[in-house]
């Protein structure tokens, strides 16, 4: 009996303890262990201008980020060029570090041109949980990782009625002012393209009218300037390292005094890296040459209504993008043949670098010089026309310079995402050059 009696009472014990803790004390071990366990999550630090980082973290919480890119385990570099189709090629360029060193990877994402900015950054985080799964799979948090598979379906057979052509119609209106000015603009674009790995064809037209009116003590100014352009590019693939194609043009311009003008330049690239690698590192040399025809508006200072010109360019670019930063740097020089001094030097270099630990520097430079303004008018410009721009001025030069530098420094780690009063990313540059 005493055993009996004694070992009741000794379960009842046990039960009523169990039945004392409370739920939420349960809860919060429960929260404990996953905090716990996420502590030996991969450390991540995400390379990438324009992206949604907020979005990122809210949806992809099985790693820990980091500020800073010397205290990440995994390395990701989110590099973009534009696609035949008008939408985007994202490769994200995977780099182990420290515990991690010697692991990379490699994914790519391709959204279209009519996809949404939701389903952009969706079909991103898509790929980038992809690439971080390898590393998440070498720590204790993997365990609480789910897969699961999709099936294609079959059935249905995909083909291209459109042959790679894209096309794309837009047009806008401005409009803006005060009781003393105004300001209206209208724009149109029409644009073609057909992008293979063979070949790559590029056709647009632009059309622009802008005018502006001035109230200054009773006197009403009026000022006006209008344009179009028609551009076309065929591009043949020879390989890995070269292309050759042609460049066609013809536009009309109150602002370069160009009634008409027309230029065809074929031309020839060579590239010292694949073209395959084209997202992460570029050393480009293009050289064209080509015959301009031009009307203009009024007489030029050279007493010519009309000429006929033949001359060449040669341009190199390099560009590279690495982890510690990019470096982009386009040198062009041009000249016409019936007089070698009228030329043209032109230099555009783009910087962003990661120095050290949460030190970055960047700058963004231009500088022309200019001796070949065959179509400035002998008549010269007023000085409305001069403090508006609206009529090209003649220059020996032009440059442009910009340059920042910024420093972060406390926590490394940047998990939470907080979005009340707005979501505003604490610094980056973000800079973007289009060909």
């Amino acid at each position: 009996m005493k055993k009996t009696r004694t070992g009741i009472p000794a379960i009842a014990l046990a039960l009523s303890i169990l039945a004392a803790v409370p739920a939420s004390a349960q809860e919060a071990d429960a929260k404990s262990d996953i905090e716990a366990l996420k502590k030996t999550a991969p450390r991540i630090f995400i390379d990438c201008g324009d992206c949604d980082i907020d979005y990122i973290r809210t949806e992809i919480t099985f790693v820990n980020y980091v500020r800073d890119r010397k205290e990440a385990q995994v390395h990701v570099l989110i590099t973009t060029l534009r696609t035949g189709s008008g939408g985007r090629e994202y490769t994200l360029s995977f780099t182990g570090q420290n515990e991690f060193a010697g692991l990379d990877d490699t994914q790519q994402y391709y959204s279209n041109k009519t996809d949404t900015e939701d389903e952009v950054r969706a079909g991103m985080v898509s790929a980038l949980k992809m690439g971080l799964l390898g590393y998440v799979a070498r720590t204790p948090i993997a365990g609480r990782i789910a897969i699961s598979y999709e099936a294609e379906d079959r059935t249905r057979t995909k083909t291209d009625k459109w042959r790679s052509w894209v096309f794309s119609l837009s047009g806008n209106a401005h409009l803006h002012g005060e009781e003393s000015w105004s300001t209206r603009a209208l724009d149109a674009a029409f644009s073609a393209s057909r992008v293979t790995p063979a070949v790559k064809i590029s056709l647009s037209l632009e059309g622009n009218d802008a005018r502006d009116h001035f109230t200054y003590e009773g006197e009403r100014i009026e000022s006006r300037s209008r344009g179009v352009d028609l551009e076309g590019l065929f591009v043949k693939s020879l390989g890995e390292h070269w292309s050759v194609g042609a460049f066609v043009s013809a536009r009309s311009s109150s602002y370069e005094n160009l009634e008409a003008g027309l230029q065809v330049s074929p031309a020839v690239e060579f590239d010292l890296f694949p073209y395959s690698q084209s997202t992460r590192r570029q050393l480009r040399f293009l050289y064209k040459i080509g015959v301009k025809a031009a009307r203009y508006e009024e007489e030029t200072i050279y007493d010519r209504i009309r000429e006929t010109r033949l001359g060449e360019s040669l341009s190199s670019t390099f560009e590279v993008k690495e982890k510690w930063g990019s470096i982009n740097t386009t040198i062009e020089a041009s000249h016409y043949f019936h007089d070698l001094r009228k030329y043209r030097l032109e230099l555009l270099t783009i910087i962003q670098l990661k120095l050290f630990k949460g030190f970055s520097f960047y700058a963004v430079g231009s500088g022309s010089r200019i001796h070949d303004q065959l179509s400035l008018p002998k008549a010269g410009a007023s000085l409305d026309e001069v403090l508006l721009r609206r009529r090209q001025m003649a220059t020996n030069y032009s440059y442009f310079l910009s340059a920042g530098i910024g420093y972060t420094f406390g926590s490394i780690f940047t998990n939470v995402v907080n979005p009340r009063f707005g979501s505003e990313e604490a610094s980056g540059v973000q800079i973007e050059v289009e060909e």
